[in-house]
């Protein structure tokens, strides 16, 4: 399973696989038939509480990943149709974020790779 995280902004390319924009809010300046997404799942981006309260401040990383976590605990269905797909094929997570070191599709990937590990563990 392939899951990978890339600047929505960025061109798209044949090993983007599936995309899927993970922001809550459109990205600015980008039409959706230039953003060339397969999917846009807003409900997996941070609450806006929690986007508001991280504001890409990179001192609050671990404890924004902390809060994420325990929000995605309530989102499984959407995580499973990101893990669906990646079982066939890879699957970019897209974000507008500048900071490509401290976003919300970063600390999705983790989540996700966690999952896929604990199941195959299961």
């Amino acid at each position: 399973m392939r899951i990978q995280v890339k600047r929505v902004y960025e061109p798209v390319a044949k090993s983007d696989g599936f995309r899927v924009l993970v922001d809550r809010l459109w990205p600015r300046g980008l039409s959706k038939s230039d953003a060339k997404l397969d999917l846009w799942l807003p409900d997996l981006g941070p609450s806006t509480a929690l986007r508001q309260w991280f504001n890409h401040d990179p001192a609050r990383w671990t404890e924004f990943c902390r809060r994420y976590r325990a929000e995605l605990k309530e989102k499984k269905a959407l995580l499973a149709t990101i893990t669906g797909q990646a079982k066939t094929r890879p699957v970019t997570l897209l974000y507008s974020a500048k900071d490509e070191q401290h976003n919300q599709a970063v600390a999705l990937q983790s989540v996700l790779l966690k999952r896929k590990s604990a199941v195959r563990r299961s």
